[in-house]
């Protein structure tokens, strides 16, 4: 009887000590770490969710640009911070799926480091090809690749980038060999589509609707699992090639270890952000689609895309250099 007293005791404290944890919280600036550039998809989706949460939360919420190492910079500096709920990560496929699989030594484990808070929006890419490649589908596109194996080339970002996975999967799921042309960047590497030396690239819709409106390169298939309603005339690439789906998303993590009712707190206050009706327009305008979920929905979520995603990485060998 005394055990279970003192048991009920313990619960007790522990559920008076959380809910004050919640009451008080926050009650200083809070601190969103974006691990991009100023001026990206990322960071201009980062200081839309500030702002809302600064104005439902009474407090701040300073956007922290920390880009560098394609995410890694920003996710080391938000791993190793308080798990007190002052600091916040903006998370992204890059840093919870694909890095993990790309690189051997990372200075953060996204599974034992970060908590999940909630996704907050999801976005796909567009296909598109040089407008003089005599391809109008992506079904035209598997035929002439499967007709001349490793003539035909596709820019990316950057070895280990998405637009680098998002060709890759191609390859693997229509059976294909397009020959990878790595770029310092997605801007430089649509450039050289336009100028016909690689023949395609895997790109965000909005660095290429002006490209795609002046005829200079031709949209195929969008890369998600759904139609993009930025592009809701395309069909995906699944449509053709079953199986395939990239897309990305970006979510809100803490420190492991910040307390359950600070991440409900901040998951709820996410979820009413993305709800409201200027946060849609926005978010839809940058080409994405606002998400909201609860943090063991997003945790099953990424745990997913990380098997999925580093199932590819294994398949096509894709490296990072450490």
């Amino acid at each position: 009887m005394k055990q279970l007293l003192l048991f009920a005791l313990l619960a007790l404290s522990t559920a008076l000590s959380t809910a004050a944890v919640a009451q008080g919280y926050p009650a200083r600036p809070m601190r969103l770490i974006v691990a991009d550039a100023a001026g990206g998809a990322p960071d201009q989706l980062g200081r839309i969710v500030a702002q809302k949460l600064s104005d439902s939360m009474g407090q701040p919420m300073i956007v922290d640009n920390r880009p560098g190492a394609a995410g890694v910079l920003g996710a080391d500096i938000a791993s190793k911070a308080p798990a007190d709920g002052y600091t916040v990560l903006l998370t992204t496929t890059s840093i919870y799926a694909l890095l993990p699989s790309l690189k051997k030594n990372l200075p953060y484990d996204p599974v034992k480091d970060f908590a999940p808070v909630t996704r907050i929006a999801t976005a796909s890419n567009v296909l598109v090809v040089n407008a003089a490649l005599p391809a109008n589908s992506v079904a035209e596109l598997v035929a002439l690749a499967k007709g001349k194996p490793g003539v035909y080339n596709y820019a990316s970002a950057g070895i280990g980038s998405p637009a680098h996975l998002a060709g890759e999967m191609l390859n693997l799921l229509a059976g294909i060999k397009l020959t990878h042309v790595p770029y310092k960047g997605a801007a430089p590497g649509l450039l050289d589509v336009i100028a016909g030396n690689p023949h395609l690239i895997i790109t965000s819709p909005i660095s290429a609707a002006g490209h795609m409106n002046a005829g200079r390169v031709r949209a195929l298939a969008t890369t998600g699992k759904e139609r993009n309603p930025r592009l809701p005339d395309l069909p995906t690439i699944a449509d053709t090639v079953p199986g395939y789906e990239i897309s990305q998303t970006w979510g809100l993590a803490v420190p492991a270890g910040t307390p359950a009712a600070v991440i409900e707190r901040l998951s709820t206050e996410s979820a009413k952000a993305m709800s409201l009706a200027d946060v849609k327009e926005r978010v839809l305008a940058m080409g994405a689609v606002p998400a909201s979920d609860t943090p063991a929905q997003f945790q099953a979520f990424m745990a997913n895309e990380r098997q999925r995603l580093g199932d590819v990485i294994a398949k096509t060998g894709i490296v990072l250099a450490d």
